[in-house]
Formats: C-alpha cells, structure tokens, sequence
C-alpha cells in the first residue's frame, strides 16, 4: 500500500495535468474562434443601424477585415428615425481607436452567403480619432435575400435571352433561314464550291499572263501607255489650272467670270420682272384679264371645233357631207379639164371682134 506523501503527489500531478490541458484547451478556443484577448483593455463606441441584420452578441468587430473586438450589446434604441432604430455597442480594444478616424462607417458584413455576420469598420481619412463612448456613422447593408431579389429581374431577362438564344440555334440546326441553310443544304454548298473554284480559275488566268488583267499587272508596255495617257491628263489639268485653253480661262479669266456675272444678273432681272407682271411675256403669268381672253378664246375654238365635227357649217358640211365633197370633186375635174382645153386650143375660147365706126 502506498504512503500518504505518494497519493498526495500523484494527486498533485493529476491536479497540474489537469490545469495544464484546461489552460491548452483554453488557449486553442481563443485562436480558433477568435475571442478578444481577455487582457487588453476595452473601451465602448456606439453605432446605430436601421436593421440588426441578425448580428448577435459576441460578433466580430473587424477594422478593415481586421479583428479588433466584439458586440457587446445590440437592442432597440427606441428612436423612431429608420436609421437609428438598433443601437449596437462595440467593445473594442483601446490601442485600436487610434485605428478609427471620426469619419469611419460602420456596416454589417458576412464571411460568405452562410456565414455569421460581423460589424466592420470602414477607415475613413480625417486626422481625428473616435474616443471612448464615441458614436460613429452606418451604412444601410442589405441582406442576402433583398440583393437576390434585385438581381431577379436581372437574372430573369438572362433567362429570356437565353432561351432565345437557343430557339435561334434550334431553328439553324434545322436547316431553316439563310444561316441554317448555309450549314444544312448541300445545293448551297456545292453553289458556294463553284463560285470559289470559277474564282480559282480567274487567279489562274491572270497568273498566266494572257488575259488583260493579267497583261496590265506583268507587261511593261501596257502600263507604260497607262502611265504616258494618265501623264497627258495630267499635263491637261495643269493647263487648266493655269488658265490655258477655253477650259482654263473660263476657270481663271475674271473678264469671263465677270460677263457670266453679268448675264446671271439680267437673267434674274428678267425673272424678277416676269413674278412683277411686267411686259407681255410678265402680263401672261399675272394678268388675270388676260387669263380670262385666253381662256375665252380658247372656248369659242373649242365652240367652232364642236359644230364642224357635227357639220355646222360650210367647213362642217365640207367634214361630213359626202355630196358636198363629190360636188366639190366633180367642180375640181370640170375646172382641170377646162385648163387643159383652154391650154391646148386657146383660140377656140378667144374670139376677136374689130369694127370701124
């Protein structure tokens, strides 16, 4: 049986062990859930939000993304502005405040779309740090499900787009439209086959050198004649340009630009004259008596044409009287055969008679 100084000491190293694993377990608690360290001196800042956002007590309050205390506490304010309806308390750690200008913002954030939310503090840029029991200002954050249903509009014309995409790639592998035919019809393709190769037969013949094309791109001669005819056209336009020939002085002599000028003038004295009424040729386009002249005149022709085509009248008669017209005949070859007597034997219609007194 052992002694009591040997109980007591194996108590006493049970007793150490056991303090020794609590003080492990504690340590890898505190690195793996991130617990403030209980050592540092905290102090509380304030911020108020219009929703909680199911931030509870105990949250991370992150600088940054950077660790720099905890939620203390979160209930209603009892303010009736929708910003402030939440106040949360921050217990921060005092050597951080140097870390938080008086223009920071305060949001609720989440490590992903299923993990705990968090309070962070976005640096701002003043020169001018919070204090203890400072309040600094929040921004509105919206939740998970609010920001999925803003992108289901979103979303929903995509999905729209999407199945008109794919009606389109059904409606070309079925062969139908000119994209689909183009894939699918075998006549169209054998059409585009002989274009390309009727192509290849033309850059064949030009490579030759026998047709013209091909004539113009390697023979010398030919371009040389281009060349002189395009050097001659060249000469002419310079000609031109300095006033040589008719073309160059129409272009460059002012006694012509001048006389144009002139004609041009009267030519627009003359019309201005015309929309005035002067003259006969004015008179005819503004005179309204000499209009209705006109228009008499023309109605009393249009009168005596009416009564000729129904045979009023000599000239009517003459149109369609077919006896008038044989007698009128008959009096022609009456008057011809007299003229023909009288020529062949004008004695017989000439008769001389002398007397004396």
């Amino acid at each position: 049986m052992p002694s009591p100084s040997k109980i007591t000491w194996m108590q006493l190293r049970v007793g150490i062990t056991a303090i020794f694993a609590l003080s492990l377990i504690g340590v890898l608690v505190f690195l793996l859930t991130g617990v403030r360290n209980p050592f540092a001196r905290e102090v509380v800042i304030y911020t108020y939000l219009g929703d909680g956002a199911a931030v509870a007590v105990g949250a991370p309050v992150r600088i940054n993304g950077i660790n720099a205390g905890n939620v203390a506490n979160i209930g209603l304010s009892g303010d009736t502005n929708p910003m402030r309806i939440v106040r949360v308390e921050m217990a921060v750690e005092e050597r951080m405040l140097k870390e938080i200008p008086v223009d920071s913002v305060a949001t609720i954030s989440a490590e992903n779309l299923l993990g705990a939310k968090f309070i962070n503090i976005k640096k701002g840029k003043s020169q001018t740090f919070v204090k203890p029991g400072a309040e600094i200002a929040s921004l509105a954050s919206k939740e998970i499900f609010e920001i999925m249903d803003s992108f289901f509009p979103l979303l929903t014309s995509v999905q729209v787009t999407l199945k008109r995409i794919d009606n389109i790639v059904d409606f070309i592998e079925s062969g139908q439209g000119n994209i689909g035919k183009l894939i699918k019809d075998e006549t169209l393709y054998k059409r585009i086959d002989n274009i390309l190769a009727e192509f290849q037969k033309t850059s064949a013949a030009v490579n030759d050198g026998k047709s013209t094309i091909s004539r113009l791109l390697y023979e010398d001669a030919l371009y040389q004649d281009i060349r002189g005819s395009l050097s001659r056209v060249d000469r002419i336009l310079a000609g031109i340009e300095k006033g040589e020939g008719t073309a160059g002085k129409l272009l460059r002599d002012p006694a012509i630009y001048d006389e144009l000028q002139k004609n041009l003038l009267l030519v627009r004295a003359l019309l201005e004259d015309l929309q005035a009424g002067k003259g006969t040729a004015g008179k005819l386009l503004k005179s309204e008596e000499l209009h209705n002249q006109i228009a008499g005149l023309m109605r009393r022709v249009d009168t005596t044409l009416e009564k000729i085509n129904s045979g009023q009248g000599t000239l009517g008669q003459l149109l369609v009287n077919p006896q008038l017209y044989e007698q009128l005949n008959l009096t022609s070859r009456e008057v011809t055969g007299l003229l023909k007597d009288f020529r062949a034997n004008p004695k017989k219609f000439l008769h001389i008679k002398l007397g004396l007194f």
